[in-house]
C-alpha cells in the first residue's frame, strides 16, 4: 500500500503534531486494531482517543502490533466530565494511560468545557501538573469557546497547545476558529466530513472535486489545511483513510475555501459548549 508523508505542525510549546489523524470514534474492539494498522501503512501517526470513546485499549494494542517505536506517534487522549475537578483528574488520567499501556500521552485534551460543573480551569491546572511530571506532552482542551480558553489562560498563563472543535462546512465557524487561533492555539477539526449530513454531496465541494480531479472529503480536509486548521477524520475503510491523507500536494484557490466557508448558513452546532454536558 502508498504511504503518504504528513507534516507536521509546530505547537506553541514547541512540540510537533501531524496535521492529520486517525479518529478513532465509534469503532472499538478489533475492528479498530486493523483500521489502525492500516493507517499507519498509509502514513498516519496521530492516533485521536478518549476515555469516554471505550477505545483507549484498542489504540494501544495497534501501536504494540505496528512494531514502530512508541516515538513515532502522537497520541491524543481526553479527560471525560466525570473526572473533571483537581481531585479526580489524576484518577481519570491514569485509568486513560493504563487502557493505552503507554507512559505517556502526547495531547491531553479537556474533552468538554461543562461551564454549569465549572471545574474546567481547576482540571487545567491539575493537567499542567502533570506535564511537568513528564506524564503530558502537550496540554489542550476540546469544544472550548473564547471565553473558556480565556478563564484557563488568566488561571495559568499558559495557553491551550490545541482545542479540538467541530468544524465541517456545514459549521465553518469562522468567527470561533479565528478567536482560539489568535490566542495562539491551534485549531483542530473532529467530524470534519459529516458522513451521512449531505456535505459530500453538496453541489460546491463536488463541483471544486470534480475540477481538481480529486475527491470531495479531501476538498473538505484540504480547506481545513488552507484554513490553518488541522483534522481528525475517522475512517475504518483503508482506501478511504489514504485519500484523506493525501491532500498535501495540492492546495484550493481562495475562492474555493471562501465558496466552502458560504456552505455554512449558520445553523448552531448540535452540542453546545455554553451548555452540553457530557460526563
Amino acid at each position: 500500500m502508498a504511504s503518504i508523508d504528513i507534516p507536521t505542525r509546530t505547537l506553541n510549546d514547541g512540540h510537533e503534531m501531524p496535521w492529520l489523524g486517525l479518529g478513532t470514534y465509534p469503532a472499538k474492539g478489533r475492528q479498530l486494531v486493523e483500521a489502525i494498522l492500516a493507517a499507519v501503512e498509509s502514513g498516519y501517526r496521530l492516533l485521536d482517543t478518549a476515555y469516554n470513546y471505550g477505545n483507549e485499549d484498542a489504540v494501544g494494542t495497534a501501536i504494540r502490533e505496528s512494531g514502530l517505536p512508541r516515538e513515532e506517534f502522537f497520541v491524543t487522549s481526553k479527560l471525560a466530565g466525570r473526572h473533571q475537578g483537581k481531585p479526580y483528574v489524576r484518577d481519570g488520567f491514569s485509568a486513560s494511560l493504563d487502557r493505552l499501556g503507554l507512559d505517556y500521552v502526547d495531547l491531553y485534551l479537556i474533552h468538554w468545557p461543562l461551564p454549569k460543573v465549572g471545574r474546567y480551569v481547576e482540571s487545567y491546572e491539575e493537567m499542567l501538573a502533570l506535564r511537568q511530571e513528564g506524564l503530558i506532552r502537550s496540554v489542550g482542551v476540546s469544544n472550548f469557546l473564547d471565553e473558556h480558553i480565556r478563564a484557563v489562560v488568566d488561571a495559568t498563563g499558559v495557553v491551550p497547545a490545541v482545542d479540538q472543535l467541530q468544524v465541517s462546512p456545514n459549521h465553518a465557524r469562522v468567527d470561533v476558529v479565528d478567536e482560539v487561533a489568535r490566542h495562539g492555539t491551534v485549531v483542530q477539526a473532529w467530524s470534519p466530513l459529516e458522513r451521512n449530513s449531505g456535505v459530500l454531496e453538496h453541489p460546491t465541494v463536488v463541483g471544486i472535486a470534480d475540477r481538481l480531479r480529486i475527491t470531495p472529503s479531501q476538498v473538505v480536509l484540504r480547506w481545513l489545511v488552507d484554513r490553518d486548521i488541522t483534522a481528525v477524520p475517522a475512517s475504518t475503510n483503508p482506501d478511504r483513510q489514504l485519500l484523506n491523507a493525501d491532500i498535501f500536494g495540492f492546495a484550493l484557490e481562495p475562492d474555493d475555501v471562501a465558496a466552502v466557508n458560504a456552505i455554512d448558513v449558520g445553523a448552531p452546532v448540535k452540542q453546545d459548549p455554553r451548555t452540553w454536558e457530557e460526563f
